[in-house]
């Protein structure tokens, strides 16, 4: 019997340094690119036990703001997954099917393009950023009506058919907020509050207006690297910024705001019922099999990693003005790493590399 005992503590010891030393190199890199002038809050946890979180870099570079682990971000994209959430949650309750036309729910001009089309970024819509800029009055805030008025108004021809191909697409999500609205005779704001981030406990969580984010007081700026001043400035005093401000009023693609901690409770909730059945959530994490039979990279919401050895993984990641942020949850190690990136640091991708590679191996 002590043999036995003393062999599970040398297991256990051995498991806990390993542990301590995987930690300790993926401090070595976010050292490293904090060093190299990278702002970000980064978390990882493991089963749910958050097992690393820091504050890199300045909340107000101007102001010599540290960033604090309780901040909250622009999410950008990575918000596409509260979309996505809420069609499931609509398709749970038997108010919409995948395979439902697009045009069944909204009058647009674009037929044959399904709800999962709109989900898996294989709509082949045109880019309805591009219409807004060359014709709304940008003295003016534009929603998603407005949106899908100039969408009919103006509309240019699909980039190919249905099905046939990936190319991600802010129009769909844009439509997909509207179809939300149309089946749950709800707006999409104060479902997402109620039904998702009120839920599980994410207080700090909410699609905001730029007068809400100006009042959030730990509300991490964004930044852009000026190298003829040698400094980061702030993202919204640059006319690459201006759309979020006439754009203000958009649904589904991005808008969402939040904190690393208020992530992990999303992140954990996903490994529960508390939103869909695993059933609906599964079919969240599958590639696309697009007309050709081949295999697309984009399920719900969710890229899916299906083929390495540690097991499923999935990610998303969002691109602002000035912010560059991450979720990815490894499923078959239950760990999950979040980093919110406030200067669009150019360490970012090789970062999430680096500490990739780590928490698989």
């Amino acid at each position: 019997m002590k043999k036995y005992l003393l062999a599970g503590c040398l297991f256990l010891c051995s498991l806990v340094h390993a542990q301590e030393q995987e930690y300790s190199a993926i401090d070595a890199v976010l050292t490293a690119a904090a060093d190299q002038r990278m702002s970000a809050v980064v978390l990882i946890a493991d089963k749910g036990k958050v097992r690393y979180e820091k504050a890199f870099g300045y909340r107000d570079f101007a102001g010599q703001i540290p960033l604090q682990r309780t901040d909250v971000f622009e999410l950008a994209s990575v918000s596409k997954q509260f979309t996505a959430m809420v069609i499931m949650m609509l398709h749970e309750k038997g108010l919409l099917q995948y395979d439902d036309l697009a045009e069944k729910y909204l009058d647009i001009p674009y037929k044959g393009i399904t709800i999962r089309h709109l989900l898996t970024h294989t709509s082949g819509l045109p880019d309805y950023q591009e219409i807004m800029d060359a014709h709304w009055d940008k003295r003016k805030v534009a929603g998603n009506p407005d949106i899908l008025a100039y969408l009919n108004q103006y509309a240019p021809p699909k980039l190919f058919e249905p099905g046939e191909k990936y190319q991600y697409s802010n129009t769909g999500y844009v439509l997909l907020a509207s179809i939300a609205e149309k089946v749950s005779g709800r707006d999409f704001i104060e479902f997402c509050q109620t039904e998702i981030f009120r839920k599980l406990g994410m207080k700090h969580t909410a699609i905001r207006t730029l007068a809400e984010k100006a009042a959030v007081k730990n509300f991490a700026i964004g930044h852009i690297y000026v190298k003829e001043r040698d400094a980061f400035i702030r993202a919204d005093s640059f006319p690459s910024s201006d759309y979020t401000i006439w754009l203000g009023n958009r649904k589904g693609p991005g808008r969402i705001s939040s904190t690393a901690q208020d992530l992990l409770k999303w992140d954990q909730a996903l490994y529960t019922e508390k939103l869909v059945k695993a059933s609906t959530l599964a079919e969240a994490f599958k590639p696309m099999v697009l007309k050709n039979g081949s295999i697309s990279n984009y399920g719900f919401g969710w890229i899916p990693v299906t083929d390495d050895p540690s097991g499923l993984i999935v990610w998303h990641n969002g691109d602002n003005p000035g912010y560059k942020t991450e979720i990815m949850r490894f499923i078959g190690k239950q760990k999950t790493l979040i980093i919110l990136c406030n200067n669009a640091s150019d360490q970012f991708e090789n970062t999430i590399k680096q500490i990739r590679i780590l928490l698989t191996r």
